[in-house]
């Protein structure tokens, strides 16, 4: 037993470390579930294509299902985090509001192309993704409020029930077909919150 504390360089290498390995078991799995699809995945190919041992790979999550919701909850992160940026990058309340619709679209559509039913059911019963919707549904809620005070959003709706609607009409963008569709889908939602005085 050390009878001094570890330096703080030390744990921070150490937890960097750690963020790597969990990183690269999450990067492994999703690879060899898009080439193989969800049942054919064993831990012992994980652990392979991670480059770790099972004994170490065990350290880190429990089963295949485990590894996979957190890469999930990493994929829905950097969608939020994508999100928020764009919200940062616009100038006004309205282009800020259309450029985050916009965006949701698109990683609507997007996902709906990448889709696997297995593995759609396995990732959203994740405790994350309630999460996550409620954080999307904030974000919307407060530029539709911000526009709404400017005059540019409609104040004849409560802006949470305008956030339902507008995040369940874009998830329309999963069955359509075209970037040219899914811009049209934005197009009349945007339409549908114009304040009836404009």
């Amino acid at each position: 037993m050390y009878s001094h504390r570890v330096p703080r360089l030390w744990t921070q290498t150490i937890e960097t470390h750690r963020r790597e390995v969990h990183d690269a078991i999450l990067d492994a799995t999703a690879a060899l579930v898009a080439r193989h699809g969800l049942r054919s995945v064993t831990m012992s190919q994980i652990a392979e294509g991670s480059g770790i041992g099972r004994a170490t790979l065990y350290k880190y999550f429990a089963d295949v299902e485990s590894i996979l919701l957190a890469w999930h909850e990493r994929h829905v992160a950097g969608h939020l985090r994508h999100l928020a940026e764009i919200r940062h990058g616009a100038r006004d309340p309205r282009e800020r509001l259309e450029a985050v619709l916009g965006a949701y679209a698109r990683i609507v559509h997007r996902a709906a192309g990448q889709e696997d039913a297995d593995l759609t059911a396995v990732l959203h019963r994740g405790p994350h993704v309630p999460r996550a919707e409620e954080r999307l549904h904030r974000m919307v809620r407060d530029l539709l409020g911000q526009a709404a005070r400017n005059g540019e959003v409609r104040d004849d709706v409560p802006v949470e029930e305008l956030a339902s609607y507008c995040l369940h009409a874009l998830g329309a963008a999963r069955g359509l077909r075209s970037k040219a569709a899914v811009r049209r889908l934005v197009e009349i939602t945007l339409a549908g919150l114009r304040s009836p005085s404009t």
